[in-house]
C-alpha cells in the first residue's frame, strides 16, 4: 500500500514537470472527416452532394490529419472538393503558415475566419482556401471536373466566381463541429 502511494506521488510529480503542450482550443481528432463536414453552403452553390471518400488518417502524438473528397453537381462535369484538417498537437504551425501560403501563391487574405486565412481564386477552374486557427489548419480545394463526350473535352459551366464565400461558411461550420 505504501509502495503504491509512493509510486503515485512520484508519477504525479513527474507529470507536473512536463510542459502542458499547446492549447488545442477544443479541437479534436476525427477518424472520418466526411462524416463531420456538412458542405451545406457549397451544395447550395454547386448542386447536390453526390459522393464522398476519406483518405488514410494520421493520429500520432504530434499531429492528427484527415481529409475528405466530395463530388457535387451532375455526374458529368460537376465539381470536386477536397478538404484536409490537420491538428498540430506539439508544434506551433503559425510561423510556417504564411510562408506555405505564399509557396502555393495564396496571397489574398480572408478576414473573419480563424487567425489567418488565404484564398487563391483559380478563376473558372476553382479555388483554394487555407485557414489557420490556433493549432488547427484547414485546406479546401475546389476543382471543376471536365469530361469527354464523343472525344470532345467539355468543361463545367458553373461560374465559380465568389466561391470563397460558401467555402468560408463551410469551414466555419466545420470548425464549430470539430470543437463539439
Amino acid at each position: 500500500m505504501l509502495a503504491s502511494a509512493v509510486w503515485g506521488g512520484g508519477l504525479y510529480a513527474y507529470e507536473r514537470g512536463k510542459p502542458a503542450g499547446p492549447d488545442l482550443q477544443g479541437y479534436r481528432h476525427v477518424e472520418d472527416l466526411c462524416e463531420v463536414v456538412d458542405f451545406e453552403a457549397l451544395a447550395g452553390a454547386l448542386g447536390k452532394r453526390r459522393e464522398s471518400g476519406s483518405s488514410p488518417v494520421v493520429n500520432e502524438p504530434a499531429i492528427s490529419e484527415t481529409s475528405c473528397s466530395v463530388a457535387f453537381g451532375p455526374q458529368e462535369g460537376g465539381q470536386s472538393v477536397d478538404i484536409t484538417y490537420t491538428l498540430h498537437k506539439v508544434v506551433d504551425p503559425g510561423p510556417e503558415f504564411e510562408a506555405r501560403a505564399q509557396q502555393f501563391g495564396l496571397l489574398r487574405k480572408v478576414d473573419g475566419i480563424g487567425e489567418t486565412a488565404f484564398f487563391d481564386d483559380m478563376e473558372e477552374e476553382g479555388g483554394r482556401l487555407r485557414v489557420l486557427d490556433g493549432q488547427a489548419e484547414f485546406q479546401v480545394d475546389i476543382f471543376s471536373q471536365d469530361y469527354a463526350l464523343d472525344g470532345e473535352e467539355i468543361s463545367s459551366s458553373i461560374d465559380l466566381s465568389g466561391i470563397e464565400v460558401p467555402m468560408t461558411q463551410d469551414v466555419l461550420a466545420l470548425m464549430a463541429a470539430l470543437k463539439k
